[in-house]
C-alpha cells in the first residue's frame, strides 16, 4: 500500500471549515446552519460547510447582477478577460496536487488520476476558453429593407455577454464541470453564482479562492454551498439570473428546464447516459475489451457518459466478456490516496445502495453476473461487476446506474448493433471499437448521439463541443459552442 502525503495546505483547507463566497465577503449562512461532507472511503465526517438560505442565494445573486451592471468588470476588455482566465489557470497549475487531493477526500476518487485527469483538463480547457475572450465576433450585414427601398442603411449584429449566470454542476468530477460553466462566462464577461453538489463543494470553494487571487473584481464569481432542494432551487427560480446552466440528472434537468422556460431565462442542460460501446467482429479485441473495461469503470462508473451498455458481435461475445471479467476481477479497491487502487468507492451511501438494487434486480430477473456483483465497507465500495443474459427491455439496459455495472449483449450485424444502441432514452455519447472505416463512416451518422469515437471511449478535448440528443441534454459545452450559449446576439440597423 502506498498512501498519499496530505499537503499541509489541504488539511489546513479542510480544517478551517470553508465558508461560502458572496461578493467580496467569507461568508457562514444566514441561520448559521451548516452540512456534513463525508469522506467516501471511510464513511466518515470530513468537515462541515455552510447550507445556504434562500437569502444567501439571493444575495449572490445580488452580487452578480452588480459586478456585472455596475462594476469595473462590465468595462473590461478582451484582452484583460483573455489575461485573467490564463492568471487563474496558472493558479491552478501551481495548486494542481492540493486540488487533486480535496477532489479525492470529497469525491473518493483517485488523487493521483484526479490530478492528471480533472485538474489539468480544467486547467487545459481555461487555457482554450481564454483564447476566445479575444476572438469573439459579431457581423455587418447589407440589408434591403423593402419597405424603404429609397433609404440607405448601416446593419451589424453584436454578440453580447447573457448576463448573470446560475451554475449547478454534479458531484462526479466537481472541479472540471465547474470550469466547463466558469471558462465561456469569464471569457465573454458574464458573472457566476455557482451551487456546487452537495456531496462535493470543496474545490469550487478553493477555485474561488483562486479567482480572488487572480484578481477579478467583487461580485464576478460567487459560490454557494447547500442542498439542491433550498439553494439550487433558489438559484433556478431568482428572476435576476438571465442563464441557468445545469449538469446533473435527467429528472432535475428536466424540472430546471420547465423553470427556465416559464421566465425565459437562457439555459443549457448536460444531463444523463446510457453510452453504448459497440465491437465489430474486426476490431482489435483485445484493444476493445481494455477501452470497454476503462469506459464503464473509470472513475467507478460514475460518469454521464460512462460506456454501460456493451454490444458485441455474436462470434467474439464471450471473448471480450471474459477478457472485461478478467480485468474488472484484478482491479483493486480502496482509498483514493493508494496510489496502488485502481477504483475508489462510490460518492456516497445513497449512491452505493442504489447500484446494489440495480444489481439486486438483475439477480432477480435471472441475468448472470459474469464477475462482481458484490459491496463492502467501510466507505461504499461496489465492486465492478458485469452481467449478461440480459434483455434489451431490462431496466438493467435502459436506466442510467451511475455505477461500475456493465451490461453486455451480443449482436448479429450492423443493423442489429445500430437498433440496440439507439434504443434508449438518452444520446450522449457512444464508441465503435473497428478497424473498417467503411463500416464505420456508415454508422456514425445514424447513431443518435451527441459524440461518437472510434476505438477509443470519452475521450474529451474543450475543442470538442459536449452534449447530449434526446434525454442527454439541451445545448453543448466545450469548443465555441460554449461561447454561444454564453451570448445573445443583437440587431442593429441604422439609418443613414
Amino acid at each position: 500500500m502506498a498512501i498519499a502525503t496530505l499537503l499541509p495546505a489541504t488539511t489546513a483547507f479542510i480544517q478551517r471549515a470553508p465558508r461560502m463566497l458572496i461578493g467580496a465577503e467569507w461568508v457562514e449562512a444566514a441561520d448559521g446552519q451548516t452540512m456534513p461532507l463525508r469522506n467516501p472511503a471511510t464513511g466518515e465526517q470530513l468537515c462541515v460547510v455552510p447550507r445556504a438560505t434562500v437569502d444567501d442565494v439571493d444575495r449572490a445573486v445580488l452580487a452578480a447582477r452588480q459586478a456585472f451592471d455596475d462594476s469595473p468588470w462590465s468595462r473590461t476588455r478582451p484582452r484583460e478577460r483573455q489575461n485573467l482566465l490564463w492568471k487563474l489557470a496558472d493558479l491552478m497549475q501551481r495548486d494542481a496536487e492540493l486540488l487533486a487531493q480535496l477532489e479525492c477526500l470529497n469525491n473518493g476518487k483517485s488523487a493521483a488520476v484526479a490530478q492528471v485527469m480533472d485538474v489539468q483538463l480544467a486547467i487545459d480547457f481555461l487555457r482554450y476558453m481564454a483564447g476566445w475572450a479575444t476572438k469573439i465576433e459579431g457581423s455587418s450585414v447589407e440589408v434591403s429593407v423593402p419597405l424603404m427601398p429609397d433609404q440607405q442603411f448601416h446593419s451589424f449584429i453584436r454578440r453580447e455577454a447573457v448576463g448573470v449566470v446560475g451554475a449547478i454542476v454534479a458531484w462526479n468530477f466537481p472541479l472540471l464541470l465547474a470550469c466547463w460553466k466558469l471558462g465561456p462566462a469569464l471569457a465573454t464577461g458574464c458573472t457566476v453564482v455557482l451551487k456546487p453538489a452537495d456531496e462535493t463543494p470543496l474545490t469550487a470553494l478553493k477555485l474561488a479562492e483562486l479567482v480572488q487571487e487572480a484578481g477579478y473584481p467583487d461580485g464576478v464569481f460567487n459560490v454557494v454551498t447547500g442542498t439542491g432542494i433550498t439553494a439550487g432551487s433558489a438559484l433556478t427560480h431568482n428572476p435576476r439570473v438571465d442563464k441557468l446552466t445545469f449538469t446533473g440528472s435527467t429528472a432535475v434537468g428536466k424540472e430546471i428546464g420547465k423553470i427556465a422556460m416559464d421566465s425565459m431565462t437562457r439555459v443549457t442542460l448536460e444531463l444523463g447516459g446510457k453510452s453504448p460501446t459497440i465491437v465489430m467482429a474486426d476490431a482489435d479485441l483485445g484493444s476493445a475489451a481494455a477501452g470497454a473495461a476503462s469506459a464503464i469503470f473509470f472513475n467507478q462508473g460514475q460518469v454521464c457518459c460512462a460506456g454501460s451498455r456493451l454490444y458485441v458481435q455474436r462470434k467474439h461475445f464471450d471473448k471480450v466478456v471474459a477478457d472485461i471479467a478478467g480485468i474488472a476481477n484484478a482491479m483493486k479497491l480502496g482509498s483514493g490516496l493508494d496510489t496502488s487502487v485502481d477504483m475508489g468507492p462510490l460518492i456516497s451511501a445513497r449512491q452505493q445502495e442504489r447500484v446494489w438494487r440495480y444489481i439486486e434486480m438483475g439477480r432477480e430477473s435471472g441475468a448472470t453476473i459474469a464477475c462482481g456483483g458484490e459491496q463492502f465497507g467501510p466507505g461504499y465500495f461496489v465492486k465492478p461487476t458485469v452481467i449478461v443474459d440480459v434483455d434489451q427491455q431490462h431496466s438493467l439496459v435502459q436506466e442510467e446506474i451511475f455505477g461500475p455495472v456493465l451490461v453486455a449483449i451480443p449482436f448479429d450485424d450492423e443493423a442489429d448493433a445500430l437498433r440496440m444502441a439507439n434504443d434508449s432514452p438518452y444520446g450522449l455519447g457512444a464508441s465503435i471499437w473497428s478497424n473498417d472505416l467503411a463500416a464505420v463512416h456508415r454508422m456514425i451518422p445514424r447513431i443518435k448521439s451527441g459524440s461518437v469515437w472510434v476505438n477509443c471511449h470519452s475521450a474529451l478535448d474543450p475543442a470538442l463541443p459536449f452534449g447530449g440528443y434526446k434525454m442527454s441534454g439541451v445545448g453543448r459545452e466545450m469548443g465555441y459552442a460554449a461561447i454561444e450559449h454564453y451570448t445573445e446576439l443583437k440587431s442593429v440597423l441604422i439609418k443613414l
